[in-house]
C-alpha cells in the first residue's frame, strides 16, 4: 500500500513550530509495511490543501492530514477532505456527546460545534487529550483520507489507538512490532551491528535516535498475531545478540520502570542524591507505578552547605576537590545510601549551563556515582561536540544513573558506554 502525509498549518511553513507530526506518522506507516511516497506541507489555505489532496490521491492509498481540525475559522480539513471526498459534513453522535460532556454546562459555540461534524461514511477516532475529533473517510475507488488532529499531545494518542489499526485491518494482515530499547550505542555504530538484518522485507529492523537513546523497531506481517510474533522473534533475538547488553528491554517504557520493576523483584531499595539534575532523577523513579516500594529518599543538595549537612560531605573534599568533581559525587551517593538506610545510592553533580563553566570544568561536565555497601562506581560525563542545552544534559545525567542501576543488578559490568573516561 501507498501514502502520503499532508501536513496543515501556516505556523510549520514560517518555521515557527517544528513539524514533528509527520516523522511520527511516517515510523507508523514504515512499522506496517506501507511505502511513504511523499510528504507535503500547506499553510491554512484550503484551495492549496484541496489542490495537494488531489494530487495525492491520484499516487496513494491513502492520505493522512495533521492538523486543522479544531474550532477556529483557519481549521478547514475536514471541510476540504469533504468536499474532495463527495461526502458532505453530518453530525456525528458519539462525537457530538463527548464534546456535550466536555463542556458540561458551559456554553459551547457553533465554532466549537463544527468538531462533531464528520464526512459522511467517515469512521471516526476518538480524541483521549482533547475535542477535535479524527476519523477515516473513504474518497472512492479504496482509498482513503485519515484527518488527525496537528498537536502531538492529541495525535499521538489517536495514531497508536485509533489510526493504526484502522491501517492494519485496511493491509488485511496483523502487524507485530517490537522495539528493542537500547541505552550506550549510538545510532550509527548500532545500524552497522545489524546491518545484515535491515534488508529484510518480513520481518523489517529499522534504527531510530530517541531522547539520548537508540531503539531497534522490529515488525512482521502475518495472518494472525501469533503467527507474526513467531516471526519476528528470531530476528529480535538476533537484534539483541548483535548489540549485546546495552540492551535494556523489548517493549518496555523507559531505563526508570526497568529499575524499578529490578529492584522490586530483588526486593532491593535505592536513595538519590542530586545536584545539577535538580531532582529529575527522583521524579522520573517516582513517575513508575510501585516506586513507593523501593524508592523511599530523593535528596536535591544543591548547595554546597545541603551536601554537608544531608550528606555529610566533607567541606576539605569541596575545599580540594570543587562541587563537581569525582570525590563528591561518591560521597554524595555514600551518604544517600547510609542516611536512608538503602541498598543503593545515587549521586550526582556537574554543570548543566548554560552558563558556569571553567576551562578545567566546561559546561556539561556531569559525575554520576552509584554506591551500593562494599563498592561504589563514578561516571564522568564530559561535553561531546556542541552543547545541546541545558535540559539535555541533565536528561543524558540521570539515564547514565539509570543505566548504572540497571548493570549493576543484572550482574553486568558498570563501565561507561559512552566511550567517556570513568572517574
Amino acid at each position: 500500500m501507498k501514502a502520503e502525509i499532508i501536513s496543515v498549518g501556516t505556523e510549520l511553513l514560517l518555521g515557527h513550530t517544528v513539524n514533528t507530526d509527520a516523522s511520527h506518522v511516517a515510523r507508523e506507516l514504515s512499522a506496517l509495511g506501507m511505502d511513504l511516497l511523499q510528504v507535503h506541507t500547506v499553510g491554512d489555505n484550503p484551495q492549496r490543501l484541496e489542490k495537494a489532496l488531489r494530487e495525492a490521491l491520484t499516487r496513494a492509498d491513502v492520505v493522512i492530514t495533521t492538523g486543522g481540525l479544531g474550532p477556529t475559522e483557519d481549521d478547514l480539513t475536514k471541510e476540504t477532505v469533504a468536499l474532495v471526498a463527495n461526502a458532505p459534513l453530518e453530525e456525528h453522535a458519539d462525537s457530538m456527546a463527548r464534546l456535550r460532556e466536555y463542556f458540561g454546562t458551559r456554553p459551547m459555540s457553533a465554532n466549537q460545534a463544527k468538531q462533531g461534524m464528520l464526512p459522511r461514511g467517515a469512521v471516526a477516532f476518538p480524541n483521549l487529550a482533547g475535542t477535535a475529533p479524527g476519523c477515516a473517510t473513504p474518497a472512492g475507488d479504496g482509498r482513503w483520507v485519515l484527518m488527525l488532529p496537528g498537536p502531538p499531545s492529541e495525535l499521538l494518542p489517536m495514531l497508536h489507538e485509533s489510526a493504526v489499526p484502522f491501517l492494519q485491518r485496511m493491509s488485511g494482515a496483523v502487524i507485530a512490532s517490537f522495539m528493542v530499547k537500547t541505552f550506550g550505542i549510538g545510532e550509527g555504530t548500532a545500524a552497522l551491528r545489524i546491518a545484515e538484518l535491515t534488508g529484510g522485507a518480513n520481518p523489517t529492523a529499522a534504527t531510530y535516535a530517541g531522547d539520548a537513546e537508540m531503539f531497534v523497531r522490529v515488525t512482521a506481517k502475518a495472518q494472525d498475531a501469533a503467527a507474526a510474533e513467531a516471526l519476528a522473534a528470531p530476528m529480535v533475538a538476533e537484534v539483541r545478540r548483535l548489540l549485546g547488553d546495552v540492551v535494556y528491554g523489548v517493549n518496555v517504557a523507559g531505563l526508570e520502570s526497568v529499575v524499578v520493576s529490578e529492584l522490586a523483584r530483588l526486593g532491593k531499595t535505592l536513595s538519590t542524591a542530586e545536584s545539577c539534575t535538580g531532582g529529575l532523577l527522583a521524579k522520573r523513579i517516582t513517575d513508575q507505578p510501585g516506586s513507593s516500594d523501593v524508592f523511599g529518599y530523593g535528596m536535591v543538595t544543591y548547595a554546597n552547605e545541603a551536601k554537608q549537612r544531608m550528606l555529610g560531605v566533607q567541606e576539605y573534599l569541596l575545599r580540594t576537590h570543587g562541587a563537581v568533581s569525582p570525590e563528591v559525587a561518591r560521597a554524595m551517593a555514600r551518604g544517600a545510601r547510609e542516611f536512608s538506610g538503602a541498598d543503593y545510592g545515587i549521586g550526582i553533580t556537574g554543570i548543566a549551563g548554560p552558563g558556569g563553566g571553567t576551562p578545567q570544568k566546561p559546561v556539561g561536565l556531569v559525575y554520576i556515582a552509584l554506591s551500593e555497601e562494599e563498592n561504589i562506581w563514578v561516571r564522568v560525563m564530559r561535553p561531546q561536540g556542541r552543547y545541546l542545552g541545558r535540559e539535555w544534559t541533565r536528561r543524558l545525567a540521570s539515564s547514565h544513573a539509570l543505566d548504572m542501576l540497571r548493570r549493576c543488578l543484572a550482574g553486568l559490568p558498570v563501565e561507561d558506554q559512552w566511550g567517556l573516561n570513568p572517574a
